[in-house]
């Protein structure tokens, strides 16, 4: 069909309908667009124990939902590893595998940016604050981004507070 306005017979810049374009004859595309929505929302790094509240809506679900809202969240890629040991946790406590399965379904509509974890820098500070390498890989992606850890940890989160709080 053609657009209204356009001689018929006409194809772009006055060339006949059907005649391709040359790429010598092509002129540049540009596209001007506001940033992506995940870039207008300021970072967080959210543990395991915040994503697992939310998956399957434990008694902590509303309280992670609002730490949550509107934040890009960004976890180190072992989140994976950890949500899926959660989740098998559960089916050995008695919760369906299908209710496990569908938690860790969940996780794509949470859109969670991951991130690979640096070794030494995670061995250093887990060692500096005797904390697991699982959780100092968290700890140092929030010292990377320069954003807030949320976890329900009270250990992490002593251990983050003075860690980011030491920073500049």
């Amino acid at each position: 069909m053609i657009p209204p306005g356009r001689p018929k017979g006409e194809h772009r810049r006055g060339q006949p309908e059907g005649t391709p374009l040359s790429p010598a004859s092509a002129r540049p595309l540009f596209v001007a667009e506001p940033p992506a929505l995940w870039n207008q929302r300021p970072a967080v790094v959210a543990d395991c124990s915040v994503l697992a509240a939310l998956l399957w809506a434990e008694p902590a679900a509303g309280e992670a939902a609002a730490l949550l809202a509107g934040r890009a969240v960004h976890a180190p890629e072992l989140l994976l590893y950890e949500l899926a040991n959660v989740a098998r946790s559960k089916c050995r406590s008695g919760v369906p595998a299908a209710i496990a399965r569908a938690g860790l379904q969940a996780l794509a509509e949470q859109r969670v940016v991951l991130h690979d974890a640096e070794l030494l820098p995670t061995f250093d500070v887990a060692q500096s604050l005797e904390l697991s390498a699982y959780d100092a890989a968290y700890l140092c992606l929030a010292a990377e981004l320069k954003a807030p850890l949320l976890t329900f940890d009270q250990r992490l989160a002593e251990a983050a507070q003075r860690h980011l709080g030491s920073l500049e």
